[in-house]
């Protein structure tokens, strides 16, 4: 366990803070966890015998000892296996070019498309949209997407159908929506039901059966942005009656 850090669940902390591990610490009263057993999410960062937080923000803990800073980041830094949504940009050889908004653009190869083959080609043209992930993503190599899983299959990847709506919302709402059991996503499919598909990225596409749909679901979802589980479901009651 990490001296003093789980006391901070739930304050917010600054970069430069830093906390000691301390072998004697105890996540309950029967189960002592050794200090390499703690799991550092994103915005942490263990250096020695010694755990900094690098991000500012809420720190919060999963049982039974992960801990990660939930922020307002608007920035994204690519990490491998996690899935974005992208725009391509442009086609060079075999190879298309991603923008997913870091500082950067990613790479995409035909290949990596469910039954691609040198003869059959995936159908991607500049300005599609895609939901991918990415095979290598580290400070020292060009990030590399791909629209497959470790079997072969899309899983749900691919190129975007046609038509819907791309907008963009804070990371920290992203883990919020992506997280098991979201109550926002649920709460906001059953008063609109629609294709929701969201990028860790903070780009998040929408279509429904309608215009007018697409826009309210979006702007819903920026607005739960800054609003509490109280304020949003006081929110989408008064959309279903009507109200808004």
């Amino acid at each position: 366990m990490v001296s003093g850090l789980k006391e901070k669940v739930g304050e917010v902390l600054l970069p430069g803070d830093e906390f000691c591990f301390e072998a004697e610490d105890t996540i309950s009263l029967t189960e002592q966890v050794k200090p390499e057993k703690v799991v550092c999410g994103p915005g942490l960062r263990r250096s020695g015998d010694r755990l900094l937080v690098c991000k500012s923000g809420v720190l919060r803990h999963k049982q039974p000892n992960t801990f990660w800073i939930d922020s307002q980041q608007r920035r994204y830094v690519p990490v491998k296996g996690e899935s974005v949504v992208g725009i391509v940009t442009a086609k060079s050889g075999d190879v298309f070019k991603v923008d997913f908004g870091g500082s950067e653009q990613a790479s995409l190869s035909y290949l990596a498309f469910e039954g691609a083959t040198k003869r059959n080609r995936p159908n991607v043209q500049v300005g599609d949209l895609v939901f991918a992930q990415f095979l290598i993503a580290n400070k020292d190599m060009e990030p590399e997407l791909v629209c497959i899983d470790g079997s072969g299959r899309a899983n749900g990847m691919g190129v975007l159908a046609g038509g819907g709506l791309l907008f963009r919302v804070s990371l920290g709402l992203v883990r919020r929506l992506l997280a098991p059991h979201s109550k926002i996503e649920s709460d906001l499919k059953q008063l609109f039901p629609c294709e929701l598909v969201v990028g860790m990225n903070g780009r998040v596409w929408v279509h429904s059966c309608s215009v007018q749909q697409t826009l309210i679901i979006a702007n819903l979802l920026q607005s739960c942005d800054t609003m509490t589980a109280a304020q949003r479901r006081e929110l989408f009651r008064r959309v279903q009656q009507g109200v808004l």
